[in-house]
């Protein structure tokens, strides 16, 4: 058989939400920092992304990481994060996936009860504490980059909808939060189809009318996600949440393209954006279990263990934990003379 490329992938989920994991067929890529690696795939190697992601080899649901070699001599290991659209600098349930696909496969050795190894992610060092029996990491907690507030309760014209207020927060991508209780949902699996569709709308607007910028990190520009959050289903959890990621580009006069994907965990980044609004209200402290539900019923537990400051906003530093399932090892490879190289889309799921 003649092969152009061949790639080596554990494929895991962390709360549902599934995680590819490259861990071999790409030796390195260029850059003096993991952000750098970053964008010289998005700018030079983004055929990976796209041939991993879409069909045949992905599906609109498919989350994709890159381990590399550190920058920074602190971490064990680094990681670059793929998803259909953009390359985030940060995702929670990819770093639980990609803390336990290291540890359970042995390319970085397990210590029991708890191995401590530092993950460089394109938004900075991610330490990470996995507890560990029997060769099974049982659950992962990382220290999230910080996270802050950029706008509370703001008011937002949106077409369609009409005035929504949200909030917009960085939890290692920029967040715009609404109240699902506005748009009558209550966040169930059944109400999937309207959740995309009315997050999508609301972030598109937000992203129009609520310029944002990382202060010390101006890569990271603009809001790429929308979260809709409310009640618990569950006794035992604080907030409720769904967080949709988009598939493909947002066009208010192409309704086929308000699409997306619903992030089947309570979405790791996506809690700690939220616990970084509910602390700039006062209404969440440092050092108390913030317990998320996702749209599953699964469970991952935030906690805020210092304020500190990103540029001149107020911030908060999480730490956010959660477990991973390896599901399936994989070699997937492009025959050169397949006519889909780079994988394709179709407008009936995507």
């Amino acid at each position: 058989m003649r092969l152009a490329r061949m790639i080596q992938a554990v494929d895991a989920h962390a709360a549902g939400e599934p995680g590819r994991v490259i861990v071999g067929g790409v030796l390195d890529v260029p850059g003096a920092t993991m952000f750098e690696k970053m964008r010289h795939l998005a700018t030079h190697g983004d055929q990976l992304r796209r041939s991993m992601l879409r069909e045949p080899r992905g599906y609109p649901g498919a989350n994709c990481n890159v381990i590399l070699p550190p920058t920074h001599p602190e971490a064990d290991a680094g990681f670059v994060i793929m998803e259909h659209v953009e390359y985030p600098g940060m995702s929670g349930t990819n770093t639980i996936c990609v803390a336990t696909v290291l540890l359970e496969t042995g390319m970085i050795p397990m210590r029991e009860p708890v191995t401590e190894l530092v993950l460089e992610a394109p938004a900075g060092l991610i330490r990470i504490r996995a507890e560990c029996a029997g060769g099974k990491v049982r659950s992962v907690t990382f220290r999230n980059v910080p996270a802050f507030a950029v706008y509370l309760d703001r008011a937002i014209e949106v077409p369609k909808l009409g005035t929504v207020t949200v909030d917009v927060a960085y939890g290692g991508m920029f967040y715009a939060i609404a109240d699902a209780r506005a748009f009558g949902l209550a966040l169930t699996p059944d109400e999937g189809r309207d959740i995309v569709r009315i997050t999508e709308m609301v972030k598109a607007a937000a992203r129009e009318q609520l310029p944002v910028t990382h202060p010390e990190q101006p890569g990271f520009t603009g809001i790429s996600i929308g979260q809709l959050s409310g009640p618990p289903s569950r006794p035992d959890a604080h907030m409720k949440n769904v967080v949709t990621v988009s598939t493909g580009d947002f066009d208010w006069d192409r309704p086929s393209t308000w699409t997306g994907v619903i992030d089947r965990s309570p979405c790791g980044t996506g809690t700690c954006a939220r616990m970084a609004t509910l602390h700039a209200r006062g209404r969440l402290g440092l050092h108390e279990d913030f317990r998320h539900e996702g749209i599953l019923g699964t469970i991952f537990t935030g906690r805020l263990i210092a304020e500190t400051t990103v540029g001149h906003y107020p911030a908060v530093v999480p730490t956010l934990s959660g477990q991973a399932w390896i599901t399936g090892f994989a070699s997937y490879v492009v025959d050169p003379d397949d006519p889909f190289p780079e994988g394709f889309t179709v407008g009936d799921i995507w």
